[in-house]
């Protein structure tokens, strides 16, 4: 809905799935799609045949199939490798940032921080889960899937000029599992590295037969060992595990040149770049300046995009959408909108109950929660109609469940019947309807019924628990105002129930706070997936991240059956065992309701002054901005002139 989304200011997995210091922390302010979103994105598959993997060195890894590139590939399809350098670009973010170190819990990171940095492998923009080596020359490991090497560049360095270097890498493992709870877990399996060669590293894992740990690692951010172990300016140590506003040292594309605490950051193309002439970064990161401007909220911030304050926009808002864009700049052709269908993954984006507390702990009271939120009269009153139904925490991919389980899927799902919902074998998910009217009385009795069930009872008006008679109350916590013209609607229905609702509206630091620490009844989750799940589910759904503050586990579940599913996708041999685990995992959460599904839009929509050249065909999983688009020096010209 109401947010401010920047695509593609990151490469890697590991930074889509950190969503949850950004956008699943406040799912309607700015998204760094560094995973593109990501995320988000993780996955087993075959990667390449057993016989030969100990032997063989990989210039690349996918987790889906096999590489689109080979190895003496010259550029990516998708950018122009004749794509001109130039131009300063404004970008939104929205609240404010205390720190330029995103790599712990404290602060708040500013938006962009991550240009600075290159990661051992390059994220292809064009296929799901697969990664090019960028400061890593080439990859092996054995048939079990035990270790990980990975062979540093000649050539890689820091804007220092020092070159990078496996003390480097062993150092960022380790600076940042202890860091922040995210990489903590998410690095879980990684239990050591180590130099084995000259500019070698060796990544060695506590389990074996799990596929995704070499992308895993592969996707590692690298960090400046000697810089973090010296003195600052001031004759001062530098401590990774605390916020700064001293910009750091990088490796990147790009180095930070002006900040302006909590107000804006500008990041300076780095001209002499040590990998731009890869065939993973040739015809990108284009623009000489990208500055970060920091609005208080999205609504403030559309307004600067519209008096061409910042260049570029990604609308989330279905009401700005169909309405916020009747502009004489529009019509002119000076302000460009564009739909770009890509085709990958939708997130279960909903209203996340914390089942931490008790009120929300019994199934019939979740499930009673979404027949009272009526999509369908939102959708058509609120959206636009741009909006479909979220059904399933893989939406739009084959890895979301649908009618019964059957072969490979029901056998795992046999192995915890009686763990499980009994309507998973016998039920297939389908959220509550309505006729779009407003009138949604026979799904507000039904949810009587359960709460009835759950021991709730209805007394002059008051839905009370029959045990201690207190009144059902639900909490929305929000960042957005924006968001209030969703929520008012459902309160209401929630009201018709007898349940007392009350709504928050706080500053992003204060969010970022109360999700780190679960303070919260009711929130806007955003769940991101890719195509090829693995060890990060375990930050998402598993019994022990539930109660590690500043983790990505919002609904609070201690479940065994679901950390048993978890398990069986982290170590799926192959893709058809993978989707069959994963498609047993959505059943599950489905049947025990733990939100209330939301909704997606098939496509992803921007707006941008027309001072941009672009690819004729963007990349299918992002769209690209700003890393392969790039200043049109012409057309910058002729807007000005006309405007």
């Amino acid at each position: 809905m109401a947010s401010i989304s920047v695509p593609g200011l990151a490469n890697g997995r590991a930074r889509a799935a950190l969503s949850r210091v950004n956008h699943l922390k406040a799912p309607i302010m700015f998204v760094r799609i560094r995973f593109l979103l990501v995320v988000s994105l993780l996955s087993l598959a075959v990667l390449i045949p057993p016989a030969t993997a100990d032997k063989m060195r990989h210039h690349a890894l996918s987790l889906i199939g096999e590489p689109k590139y080979p190895a003496d590939f010259t550029n990516f399809r998708y950018v122009n490798p004749n794509a001109p350098k130039g131009g300063a670009i404004r970008l939104p973010a929205i609240g404010s940032f205390d720190s330029l170190n995103p790599f712990i819990l404290k602060g708040v990171s500013a938006t962009g921080v991550s240009l600075i940095y290159d990661q051992l492998m390059e994220t292809s923009l064009d296929e799901p889960s697969t990664a090019y080596g960028l400061i890593a020359e080439w990859m092996t490991y054995p048939d079990d899937f035990s270790t990980a090497t990975f062979k540093l560049r000649d050539g890689a360095r820091w804007h220092d000029g020092k070159p990078v270097s496996p003390e480097d890498v062993i150092f960022s493992l380790e600076a940042m599992k202890k860091g922040h709870p995210f990489y903590g877990q998410y690095y879980k399996n990684v239990v050591k590295a180590e130099k084995t060669g000259p500019r070698e590293v060796t990544f060695t894992f506590n389990v074996k037969n799990n596929r995704e740990l070499p992308m895993i690692v592969g996707e590692l951010t690298i960090l400046p060992k000697h810089y973090w172990t010296s003195n600052d300016a001031d004759g001062n140590p530098r401590d990774i595990t605390k916020t700064t506003l001293d910009p750091p040292l990088g490796s990147g594309p790009y180095r930070i040149k002006e900040v302006k605490a909590g107000r804006s950051m500008t990041l300076e193309r780095v001209k002499d770049y040590w990998a731009a002439k890869l065939p993973v970064k040739l015809g990108k990161d284009n623009f000489d300046e990208i500055r970060f401007e920091y609005y208080r909220d999205s609504t403030i911030a559309f307004e600067a995009f519209k008096a061409d304050r910042l260049d570029f926009y990604r609308e989330t808002s279905s009401k700005n959408w169909a309405t916020g864009y009747d502009l004489k700049t529009v019509k002119k052709g000076m302000l460009k909108r564009r739909l770009v269908e890509l085709k990958r993954g939708q997130p279960m984006q909903a209203f996340v109950l914390n089942t931490r507390h008790e009120k929300f702990q019994d199934p019939r009271v979740r499930r009673a929660f979404n027949l009272a939120f009526d999509f369908e009269w939102a959708n058509k009153n609120l959206f636009y109609g741009q909006y479909r139904r979220v059904s399933s925490y893989f939406e739009n991919t084959e890895l979301a469940s649908s009618g019964l389980p059957e072969g490979r899927e029901l056998e795992i799902l046999n192995e915890i019947r009686d763990q499980v919902p009994p309507e998973v074998f016998t039920t297939p998910y389908t959220n509550p309807v309505s006729d779009g009217s407003g009138s949604i009385r026979r799904n507000l009795r039904a949810a009587t019924k359960l709460f009835k069930a759950a021991g709730w009872s209805v007394k002059d008006r008051k839905l009370v628990n029959d045990k201690t008679g207190r009144q059902m109350t639900a909490s929305f916590l929000l960042v957005s105002p924006q968001f209030e013209r969703i929520v008012q609607p459902y309160s209401r229905n929630l009201e018709r129930l007898g349940i007392k609702v009350s709504l928050r509206v706080v500053d992003p630091p204060q969010y970022s706070r109360r999700l780190d620490s679960f303070d919260f009844d009711i929130i806007v989750g955003n769940f991101s997936q890719s195509q090829s799940p693995g060890n990060e589910q375990r930050g998402f759904w598993g019994s022990a991240a539930a109660a590690k503050k500043g983790s990505r586990h919002l609904i609070g579940v201690k479940n065994p059956a679901i950390d048993r599913l978890i398990d069986k996708i982290i170590f799926a041999k192959d893709r058809s065992e993978l989707v069959a685990a994963t498609r047993a995992l959505d059943r599950v959460l489905l049947w025990n309701h733990y939100v209330v599904p939301q909704w997606y839009a098939p496509y992803s929509r921007i707006a941008y002054w027309d001072r941009f050249g672009a690819p004729e065909t963007l990349p299918s999983q992002s769209v690209g901005f700003p890393d392969i688009w790039w200043w049109n020096e012409d057309a910058a010209k002729k807007l000005a002139e006309a405007k």
